[in-house]
């Protein structure tokens, strides 16, 4: 064996004991309540691979914990995952109603910049859920998610969201079990360090040869290939393989001209066509979709296709990109994060 394969095989042993350890502190944590009968009386932990419902982060505008999605018979999967979350287990005495827990979480469920999410057990099903009005939990559990894009969870986020936790525990009558500070930041940089070389976005420019584009030629051209308008001015997007997924691909021009006066008359020299890796499953074929939307587009429109150094984009340097992700993937699967796993897109976001 290698060194590079022995020390990516040592890094992956380490991830895992991590996981381990955090998934088994929570579990010794939580004692068996011989008063609730039924389902809820069996705890379901959350699995270490397991693949949480998709939701927006916490934010403006949004429904951070899913509480007023429509129930309609489908039950939504815990987002909590071991893996990438520091779980804090909240001990309840009794079940209490999804309003009651709903009224007390806090305002915003962020902890800096990194996200958290509250669950809690359906005595009904047994099941872990987002809260929703209409159900009774008799266990409650929150976590706050280790890693992003904005690196590590850091001691000063962990303790906004032990505070914040703490809060919800006193309100709702549940006593809380936080792990150990310096435990909970050594998994975080772990985590961080172990995935930070598995972070890949592909973009390339496609400059005009001659004379600029409207947007409206823009839009038309890629509408031909699916893509959409994107819910940011100046943005088209290619939707991903499911409605919950987010897209495979984004076209994106000079915001100054897509909020112009008269955006379908402003004249466009240059466009990026953008792929975020691990947020969409190999499965879908995410690169060839984009080397192809690259190679149409570039055709259609008279376009070079260049780097961010300027230098054109030729078939030897596709294929070289193709190779690498190639092995970007199946690092992703071995770590238990194939991309377009729920766990992947909120850890690299």
């Amino acid at each position: 064996m290698t060194l590079g394969a022995a020390l990516a095989l040592l890094g992956l042993l380490v991830l895992a004991a991590l996981a381990l350890q955090g998934w088994w502190s929570t579990r010794r944590a939580q004692p068996r309540r011989g008063t609730e009968a039924g389902p809820a009386a069996e705890r379901v932990e959350p699995a270490l691979g397991g693949e949480p419902a998709p939701g927006p982060a916490d934010g403006a505008g949004s429904d951070p914990a899913g509480a007023l999605a429509p129930r309609a018979g489908l039950r939504r999967l815990p987002r909590l995952d071991a893996l990438i979350d520091a779980l804090v287990p909240l001990v309840l005495e009794a079940p209490i109603s999804g309003e009651h827990a709903l009224a007390h979480l806090p305002p915003s469920r962020r902890a800096g910049s990194k996200p958290f999410y509250i669950e809690g057990l359906d005595v009904e099903t047994g099941q872990w859920e987002t809260l929703a009005p209409g159900r009774r939990y008799g266990e409650l559990q929150a976590g706050v998610q280790l890693a992003s894009r904005t690196g590590p969870l850091n001691e000063i986020e962990y303790s906004e969201f032990v505070h914040k936790v703490q809060a919800f525990a006193d309100a709702v009558g549940a006593s809380a079990d936080p792990p150990d500070m310096l435990e909970v930041v050594a998994r975080a940089r772990e985590l961080d360090g172990l995935t930070n070389g598995l972070d890949m976005q592909l973009a390339i420019t496609l400059r005009s040869r001659g004379v600029a584009w409207s947007l409206g030629y823009l839009q038309q051209v890629a509408a031909r290939l699916g893509f959409v308008p994107g819910p940011v001015p100046g943005r088209l997007v290619l939707p991903g393989p499911d409605e919950a997924a987010p897209p495979m691909l984004v076209l994106g021009v000079d915001p100054q001209a897509a909020l112009a006066d008269e955006p379908q008359a402003a004249a466009v020299r240059e466009c990026a066509l953008e792929l975020d890796v691990p947020q969409t499953p190999a499965a879908a074929e995410p690169f060839p979709a984009w080397h192809r939307a690259a190679t149409e587009l570039a055709a259609e429109m008279d376009a070079d296709v260049i780097d961010g150094a300027g230098v054109a984009v030729t078939l030897h340097a596709y294929a070289g990109i193709g190779q690498e992700l190639q092995g970007i993937y199946g690092q992703l699967d071995a770590l238990g994060l194939p991309a377009g796993s729920a766990a992947a897109r909120r850890l690299f976001s």
